[in-house]
């Protein structure tokens, strides 16, 4: 019979280390952020593809940006899987494709269907082939040699949002696919039952005729509140 696994460290206070000091000039603060937003400004949602590969390491440097991100407790729950493997790419396109036709069906209310038809979605998702690279992003619960997380999906998320900026950097596209329900990534890609699927990130080039719905993004009055 194997060793039963260890039980996690318990956790105590870090060493204290010096904050890091800002590297941007405060009259230099506005141009910068400004720069920054008007690149992603520029980032949208893509479906189609070119098959030319990604760039070796690019991948790997944003999924480091992203592992940067805060976490409750700094227990960093998340995983990214890198999926490159034709045949994988394949059966995840496969198993997809059946939860699309269940919730497309079944699932999905008439109100939420209603939301997407802007978006011309539907049961087909050609793109989880297509992208020469899928990130599957899992969250990380309690299990053998892993923490109780805590705020889990709040974490998870900004760790995908620092993924998508680091991607788009690198002027790479980028899809958000969220199927559900998604155990069947975990099953395919053979992960412990303690990491759960959070989202599927297609990426890659646009392909040449690639097309993005013409839609206007709320104004910054429409979302900024100051009191």
């Amino acid at each position: 019979m194997p060793p039963a696994p260890r039980p996690p460290a318990p956790r105590v206070p870090a060493p204290r280390a010096p904050a890091p000091r800002p590297v941007v000039a405060p009259e230099d603060a506005l141009a910068r952020v400004t720069e920054f937003a008007d690149d992603l400004q520029r980032r949208r949602t893509v479906r189609d593809f070119d098959p030319r590969p990604i760039p070796e390491g690019v991948l790997e440097q944003a999924i480091r940006a992203a592992a940067s991100a805060p976490s409750g407790a700094h227990v960093q729950p998340w995983r990214f899987v890198v999926v490159t493997d034709p045949t994988l790419r394949q059966r995840i396109r496969v198993a997809a494709e059946a939860e699309e036709r269940e919730f497309y069906s079944r699932r999905a209310s008439a109100e939420w269907l209603d939301a997407l038809a802007v978006l011309d979605t539907g049961t087909e998702k050609p793109f989880l082939e297509d992208a020469p690279g899928l990130i599957v992003v899992f969250e990380v619960h309690k299990g053998p040699g892993e923490p109780r997380p805590y705020y889990v999906k709040e974490s998870v998320g900004i760790a995908v949002g620092f993924l998508l900026a680091a991607l788009h950097q690198a002027g790479l596209s980028t899809l958000t696919h969220t199927p559900s329900p998604m155990k069947f990534l975990g099953e395919i890609l053979g992960r412990p039952e303690n990491e759960r699927p959070f989202v599927v990130i297609p990426c890659g080039y646009p392909a040449v005729d690639a097309t993005v719905p013409d839609l206007r993004r709320k104004t910054l009055d429409e979302v900024l509140v100051r009191r």
